[in-house]
């Protein structure tokens, strides 16, 4: 049977008067967007066009909920309660999902944002809240996060179906996290090296951490951040690497895109 795997990316982050990312250029080579709803970046007016253009290109939508941070991109962690962490997230994919449904689709998934990502990654409670969330608004809406991480325990204690994910172009530490952005080692640029890492991760199940240990790894889903420089560059040599290597590149619902 022929392996597949999500290619992923966080669009619709631009707002007012600032654009941010290369979202139609990245949507031609993904197969799921992660959709900014409106707290860390993001806003109305670009949340309905990200999803028609999502629409337009054949990509599945998601949630891309986070800290009520505008200001510093939801990158700052914020000392948010379980509870306010649960309704900041149904805040949110519920918007996105008025949007969706205005357009006559529907939501795939839901990805939590930066510092709300990275936190909930580690922190049990701030995994529960999400998942909480989550099943509160929709619980057929498909969960995603870390590979091997808080947010994974906790979708599936929830009952959500959920997705694994890993990331092209960032460095991992030896427990599985990423490298803190600022770290060396954090960020990878060239796109043949994250392409090569992508096909390891997901053909072989392993990644090699900052450390120079090898470390197991499921990949549901693929991360390639939208708003670099070489974004499209990226997203463009990492699809065709892993079609050359016999993997084919489907959204979580399970349709070939």
């Amino acid at each position: 049977m022929a392996r597949y795997v999500d290619l992923n990316s966080d669009l619709g982050e631009s707002f007012g008067a600032y654009t941010l990312g290369l979202d139609r250029d990245v949507l031609r080579h993904i197969s799921s967007a992660n959709i900014a709803c409106g707290c860390h970046a993001g806003d109305p007016m670009v949340m309905a066009k990200t999803v028609g253009l999502a629409q337009e290109l054949g990509v599945s939508i998601g949630a891309h909920p986070g800290f009520p941070d505008l200001v510093g991109f939801g990158r700052r962690k914020m000392a948010l309660s379980p509870v306010e962490v649960k309704n900041y997230i149904i805040y949110q994919v519920g918007a996105l999902a008025a949007f969706a449904a205005a357009a006559n689709t529907k939501l795939q998934h839901v990805k939590p944002h930066g510092a709300l990502y990275n936190m909930a990654a580690v922190d049990p409670k701030f995994a529960i809240a999400i998942a909480e969330g989550i099943a509160e608004v929709n619980t057929e809406l498909i969960f995603v996060g870390l590979a091997g991480s808080e947010m994974i325990k906790a979708g599936q204690q929830a009952g959500l179906r959920v997705a694994s994910e890993v990331f092209a172009d960032r460095g991992y530490n030896s427990d599985g996290t990423l490298i803190a952005r600022g770290q060396p080692g954090a960020m990878i640029h060239d796109p043949e090296e994250a392409a090569v890492r992508v096909v390891k991760m997901v053909a072989k199940g392993t990644i090699m951490s900052a450390g120079g240990q090898e470390i197991a790894i499921c990949a549901d889903t693929v991360c390639l951040h939208g708003d670099s420089p070489g974004a499209v560059e990226m997203a463009q040599t990492i699809r065709k690497r892993l079609e050359e290597a016999g993997i084919k590149i489907s959204p979580l619902g399970g349709e070939i895109s």
